[in-house]
């Protein structure tokens, strides 16, 4: 999957916001570059790892990071964070205190993988609890914890923009995996529907993994969470 740029919808409505997909890591996790087209000031969301690719673009596009925001603890989202708040010197934010164990063991699950030094471990300069705030450009961000995938799991989003950051919560025609460490399927259900629905059918929602999607798209057709869902939990993908 190569770059996408996804934010012309959004920037009519909220102002002058941009945002660019960025597949990064062997799993293609999808990290977003959102930022403001006359500051030129951003934040990455999810920088999984390939650090020297993320740089790149910010170069490529004029942008100055100004924070890094988490939906997750996983290695693919979290990997690389650390290292560019090394190198930016720039805070880390979320997710969720709760998916901190995740965060601790990055270096060793790349290990795992086949990939060493892909990713290292991190702590946030601050965690997000549901309820929270961010800001970027004058346009705010709400914060959803949203379990189930993993227990400190956040979906970060903006209702002028109708835009989600979901991280692994949802995918188009799927749902997160809930099979590793503390991962509950019935959690996970209960985020999507009572969360994430809610939030309107217009909604896109850019998923960790494959293709953008809309919230009523997903609520009509997902065979995991759909209207007409007749599929168990998902033990198999990326995410």
């Amino acid at each position: 999957m190569s770059d996408v740029d996804a934010g012309a919808d959004g920037r009519d409505m909220a102002g002058m916001l941009e945002l660019k997909i960025i597949p990064v890591t062997p799993f293609q996790q999808n990290c977003s570059l959102l930022y403001d087209s006359e500051t030129k000031e951003g934040v990455f969301v999810d920088p999984g790892g390939e650090v020297d690719k993320l740089r790149a673009k910010l170069d490529e596009h004029g942008v100055t990071l100004k924070a890094i925001w988490l939906t997750h603890g996983h290695l693919d989202h979290a990997g690389g964070a650390d290292q560019l708040r090394e190198e930016l010197d720039v805070p880390v934010i979320g997710p969720h205190k709760d998916d901190q164990f995740w965060m601790d063991e990055i270096a060793d699950h790349w290990a795992r993988y086949g990939h060493p030094g892909m990713g290292r471990a991190v702590v946030p300069d601050r965690y997000l609890d549901d309820g929270d705030r961010l800001e970027l450009g004058g346009v705010h961000f709400d914060v959803a914890h949203t379990p189930g995938h993993t227990p400190g799991h956040v979906v970060i989003h903006n209702q002028d923009m109708k835009i989600a950051f979901v991280g692994d919560v949802l995918f188009q025609g799927s749902i997160g995996r809930t099979d590793f460490p503390k991962g509950n399927h019935a959690q996970l259900i209960d985020s999507i529907k009572t969360k994430l629905f809610p939030l309107g059918d217009d909604m896109r929602f850019v998923p960790g993994h494959g293709n953008m999607s809309t919230f009523g798209q997903e609520r009509r057709t997902n065979p995991f969470v759909g209207e007409n869902a007749t599929m168990g939990p998902n033990s198999s993908g990326p995410g």
